[in-house]
């Protein structure tokens, strides 16, 4: 549980949603119930941004009737809604999924007048469990609360981990000693539109209701274009969800980060990361390197994604071609590269604390990769050690991996990153820095974090690893955490 002085904001619920379909939900999704649990026992609340929605008040009691119960929020949705989505998974197309084990329980304005979804993982079975049982390991949960929050404070955009409470139920898992216990875990994100709910619209040849998911997007996301007619404005929301997965992607890849599962029912139109399964951060740049035992031929390794990414949007591209016309489609798709070279520039070096200078920036992002996979250095301890550049040359001399620096091989990089303007080194003088090695979020640390929870019941380790991946954000001062809406 976070302990912040939050900024906080009245609750406002808003279940824009329900503007989409009729009463029964079609084509968009379908009410469903919540599954009734054994137990409702708090293991972590969000304070931080449940001050940002306006639900920071909440007594633990409220909390667990509305996170654990899922009891209606005031004037918000009546009943949790399953989504209809279809999707390709690792690259072939599956028309028998959609929201299998969550649902979207509440639509609501945070402190900046912005739509969010709260939705949850392991809320109970829905039209689209097909065999499953709908629920959630609560060491999935854990996981997925250590992926948001790591991930946050290194500058992705990112869900939030808004609840997880546990359950009292034991689940059978292959993949993990069972029985194991279960646990409802609550994210919020800005949308949960994803690119599969367009692939089963065109799957269904239902161009109306895409266009009706066009015009709802751009309402909430894109309402600059909302006057545009339809084609042009499909074509330029494409070209904007193009370029923000873009941003994804170099976000993902500065932070060491492999999600695992990049299929098109994981990547929405917000270019949000979320839905942690196999998720890992690398040790070194490994281009080969994997978060999922079962991707095999590497399909999502790290080195991929921004591929996967790519193939992802050019499936979403054909969905709306019933919309829009197909080389305006083509020109959107074809931002990809160019925006992801030009938001690996600004990932980088943000994550160095660097100002931008120009096109030459892009020379040290090449150099500093080649020489990572090259060296096989310690990833996160790079980019701690040279934050802020020449403001932290003393620092990096007294750097566990000091000798790696005086490399010959290392001479290249060190000189762009010493030519390079600090960005804000006054965030030097936070405590985070005084230390000699970062925060990390290795599968041995999370597996060390879970350990003592299945074993004892003492949850002492992941609550000090919050703590100690807040003060990292707050010493890196990033502002990845936010959608931020163009002027109408």
């Amino acid at each position: 549980m976070t302990g912040e002085a939050p900024s906080k904001a009245p609750y406002r619920a808003d279940p824009q949603i329900l503007t989409l379909a009729g009463e029964d939900g079609a084509p968009f999704y379908d009410p469903v119930e919540a599954a009734e649990f054994p137990k409702a026992i708090l293991r972590y609340r969000n304070q931080r941004w449940a001050e940002k929605v306006g639900l920071g008040n909440l007594s633990e009691t409220e909390w667990l009737v509305h996170f654990a119960r899922f009891h209606p929020l005031p004037d918000n949705l009546e009943a949790p809604l399953a989504l209809r989505y279809h999707g390709h998974q690792f690259r072939t197309y599956n028309p028998d999924i959609g929201d299998g084990r969550g649902f979207l329980f509440a639509q609501l304005r945070d402190d900046q007048g912005r739509l969010l979804d709260l939705g949850t993982k392991g809320s109970g079975q829905t039209p689209y469990s097909r065999f499953g049982d709908g629920r959630l390991t609560l060491k999935g949960g854990v996981r997925e609360i250590l992926a948001t929050e790591m991930l946050e404070a290194l500058g992705v955009y990112t869900s939030k981990t808004f609840s997880l409470i546990e359950t009292g139920e034991a689940l059978y898992r292959n993949d993990e000693p069972s029985p194991t216990r279960s646990a409802v875990l609550v994210r919020l994100s800005h949308s949960h539109v994803r690119f599969g709910v367009f692939q089963r619209l065109a799957y269904e040849r239902n161009a109306e209701a895409a266009s009706a998911l066009i015009d709802y997007c751009v309402r909430q996301f894109d309402r600059d274009l909302d006057n545009l007619p339809t084609p042009e404005k499909t074509a330029h929301f494409f070209e904007r969800v193009v370029r923000r997965t873009a941003r994804l992607a170099a976000q993902w890849m500065a932070a060491g980060f492999v999600h695992g599962v990049l299929n098109t029912d994981n990547m929405n139109v917000t270019g949000e990361s979320f839905d942690y399964g196999p998720w890992r951060f690398a040790p070194v740049a490994d281009p080969a390197f994997t978060a999922a035992y079962f991707d095999e031929t590497g399909l999502y390794s790290y080195a991929r994604q921004p591929e996967a990414a790519a193939w992802n949007l050019s499936r979403l591209g054909g969905c709306l071609t019933s919309l829009a016309d197909t080389d305006a489609l083509n020109e959107g798709l074809a931002a990809f590269s160019p925006a992801y070279e030009d938001a690996m520039g600004d990932a980088i070096f943000r994550r160095l604390g660097l100002k931008r200078a120009g096109e030459d920036d892009m020379g040290l992002v090449a150099a500093l990769f080649e020489w990572l996979a090259e060296t096989r250095a310690p990833f996160e301890q790079v980019f701690f050690d040279w934050f802020c550049g020449s403001a932290s040359q003393a620092r990096a001399q007294k750097s566990p991996i000091s000798t790696r620096y005086a490399e010959p091989s290392f001479a290249r990089v060190k000189g762009l990153i010493l030519a390079a303007e600090p960005e804000r080194p006054e965030r030097l003088s936070q405590a985070y820095f005084a230390r000699r090695e970062p925060t990390t979020m290795l599968i041995d640390e999370v597996e060390a974090i879970w350990a003592p929870i299945a074993e004892s019941d003492d949850w002492s380790k992941l609550n000090a690893k919050i703590e100690d991946i807040r003060q990292m954000r707050e010493a890196f001062g990033f502002d990845a955490s936010t959608f931020r809406l163009p002027a109408a």
